[in-house]
């Protein structure tokens, strides 16, 4: 029987091995002449100079791995989606060739508006900084070489990537799509737990069985996003439990949140002195050139050579709230404003300089919270054959339903302080710093008390 896709000439080249780049870990990517053209465009080829992690590889010295190589794995994960749902019939209804291909090219350019160290920079939800997936817009203008090519090769309109990217419209076939591209079992997250678990030397994001996933792939009751056949089911599970431990040990590692903090802090004071348009064009190195350049002698000079300089030095944790071991803390810290996170580093920093018995810079604390937004739900639907009918995953698994929920956030995001490694000397076996703490939550709790903050 006839592939209902079959003469996409990506799916064609999948199928026989044909026209392909490799990359790791041995995956044959199809490499048709319009992809190789949508590749090569100047829009494209900046991926190669913004890492997938930025600075997780402070810590993990693999983690160099570029976008440019993630967005190459999403793509070829696209293909293999559409190869299994144009199985399905109901997805073929909804799905026509045309939307097929806009998903396969949106794969293709889904970081298009990543910009160097763009996640801890859009954590912190600064007036004036656009998504990153907004961003995209600003690289497909209709005279870049980027929409020249998708118009040319590929009979797609720029506004429709972008409609995958940021929903503008809302149909049930558009709706699949997106689910695709961002949803509990996307071919993004199914690309980067791996690839990131690849390069950073960790078992955690390779232990699930990603083929068995692919092949249990179905459309869900409402014909508006995924869902998988019972078949899928311990893949799924366990696919869960590798992105709660990649959380817990690589994106969320203590020292890993201590160079994002450095960063963010040092960000959130310079990005008033930037042309933000310009400065998210830039390379990563440039961008940590241009910060230094910013920060001059002042006190966020301390920030960025301790993570970029010629000898690393990173701030010491000297205090860590979990939301099941010190909840009140934690409930206090979590899910604040960034600006408040750094209005209570300042206070905090003048009572524990009466602690120690000497001036404290205000950059010489830094609190690091999880962010007001959670990660997305694993709330997928599970389909069964036998009886013809859908329930939720996490109704039939304990392990989804502990792990995949909201609460995820809780399990692997914990509130940390850190201290320049001067001061963590100091504060080092002091039991008078949750005090210090605690005054001055109440004191910003108070100057904030009647403005919304």
């Amino acid at each position: 029987m006839q592939h209902p896709y079959g003469d996409i000439p990506e799916l064609t080249n999948l199928e026989i091995g044909r026209g392909i780049v490799r990359i790791p870990v041995e995956q044959d990517v199809p490499f048709t002449p319009r992809v190789r053209a949508l590749v090569d465009t100047p829009e494209f080829q900046r991926l190669r100079d913004i890492t997938q992690l930025g600075l997780v590889s402070r810590v993990y010295p693999g983690a160099t791995h570029t976008r440019f190589e993630h967005a190459l794995g999403v793509f070829h994960n696209a293909l293999r989606y559409v190869w299994q749902l144009g199985r399905d019939d109901r997805f073929c209804e909804i799905v026509d060739r045309h939307t097929a291909e806009v998903l396969l090219a949106s794969a293709l350019l889904h970081d298009l508006g990543h910009w160097p160290y763009c996640h801890p920079i859009e954590d912190m939800k600064l007036p004036g900084l656009p998504p990153h997936e907004t961003f995209a817009a600003e690289f497909l203008g209709p005279d870049s070489p980027l929409a020249v090519v998708l118009q040319r090769d590929w009979n797609i309109q720029p506004d429709e990537i972008l409609d995958v990217l940021v929903a503008r419209t809302d149909t049930p076939a558009m709706r699949l799509v997106r689910s695709i591209l961002s949803g509990p079992i996307d071919i993004d997250k199914m690309d980067y737990l791996g690839r990131d678990s690849l390069h950073c030397g960790v078992p955690y994001g390779r232990h699930f069985d990603r083929n068995r996933l692919m092949t249990s792939l179905v459309t869900n009751a409402a014909g508006d996003g995924l869902a998988i056949s019972t078949k899928g089911r311990t893949a799924a599970e366990l696919m869960v439990f590798a992105r709660y431990v990649m959380f817990s040990e690589v994106y969320w590692h203590h020292a890993v949140r201590s160079a994002t903090s450095m960063f963010a802090r040092a960000f959130f004071h310079l990005h008033g002195k930037l042309d933000l348009e310009a400065f998210f064009r830039k390379s990563e190195t440039e961008t940590i050139d241009e910060l230094r350049l910013q920060a001059g002698d002042g006190p966020c000079r301390t920030l960025l050579e301790g993570v970029f300089g010629t000898q690393r030095e990173l701030y010491k944790r000297v205090a860590e709230f979990s939301f099941y071991e010190a909840p009140d803390l934690f409930q206090r810290l979590a899910r604040k404003p960034y600006g408040w996170l750094v209005q209570l580093s300042e206070v905090l920093a003048e009572e524990v300089s009466g602690l120690v018995g000497t001036p404290v810079l205000p950059t010489q604390l830094l609190v690091d919270a999880p962010p007001p937004h959670r990660e997305v739900e694993f709330d997928v639907e599970i389909y069964s054959p036998k009886t013809d009918s859908y329930r939720l995953l996490r109704d039939a698994s304990p392990v989804i339903d502990a792990l995949a929920r909201t609460q995820f956030d809780d399990y692997v995001k914990r509130v940390r302080l850190f201290a320049h490694p001067d001061l963590a000397r100091s504060l080092a076996g002091n039991e008078g710093f949750t005090e210090c703490l605690e005054r001055a939550l109440d004191r910003v709790d108070s100057t904030n008390s009647g403005d919304g903050v």
